[in-house]
């Protein structure tokens, strides 16, 4: 009896498609809503794609500016070169930011860009870079140097940072311990 009554009531839902509507909208707001949602189509997914897509080609870029890859110019040349050729050289660009070049080290005796020479050596005037770092910067420059690749910049900063290595550490004094104020002046107990 339950299976009969079951099938009877799925034969009623069947036979009344009248009672459904298809929008929970009629009329004119469902034009509204047809005009909205073509606007944003034709208008706003096209900016918004455009956005991502500019967004996405520049990731190279500033993976390799993160990471003081020595080669950032060419990785920031050929994602603009990517921009024209419809994306096609992007995935050579992602690749070479998150490689570093076999003998640009052997050649040039460092894996990192001059910006990160210069960015340690403001770092370094102000004291914020403990000696230890400012003696492997040092090494660096000097290697580099040995190689003849140091420019003209990185001279002058090899010899702020051995001024600052001679320099002596600043001395911080302990400040004198206050007197008590129910002490009597004098001095006498």
């Amino acid at each position: 009896m339950a299976a009969l009554l079951r099938r009877l009531a799925l034969l009623a839902g069947l036979a009344a498609p009248g009672l459904a509507n298809a929008s929970f909208l009629s009329g004119d707001a469902l034009d509204t809503a047809a005009n909205v949602l073509a606007w944003v189509v034709i208008v706003l997914v096209p900016v918004i794609g455009i956005a991502v897509f500019l967004i996405i080609h520049v990731l190279p870029e500033k993976i390799a500016e993160k990471r003081h890859h020595p080669q950032k110019d060419s990785i920031k040349v050929l994602c603009i070169l990517s921009l024209f050729f419809g994306g096609m050289l992007w995935p050579f660009a992602w690749l070479w930011a998150y490689t570093r070049p076999v003998g640009f080290r052997s050649v040039y005796g460092t894996e990192k860009h001059e910006d990160y020479y210069f960015e340690m050596g403001e770092k370094a005037r102000a004291g914020e870079v403990p000696p230890a770092e400012i003696e492997h910067l040092r090494h660096e420059l000097q290697t580099m140097a040995s190689k003849g690749a140091l420019s003209p910049k990185l001279k002058r900063l090899l010899d702020d940072l051995d001024a600052i290595a001679a320099a002596p550490p600043p001395v911080v004094s302990e400040p004198a311990p206050a007197k008590p104020a129910n002490a009597p002046a004098g001095g006498g107990a």
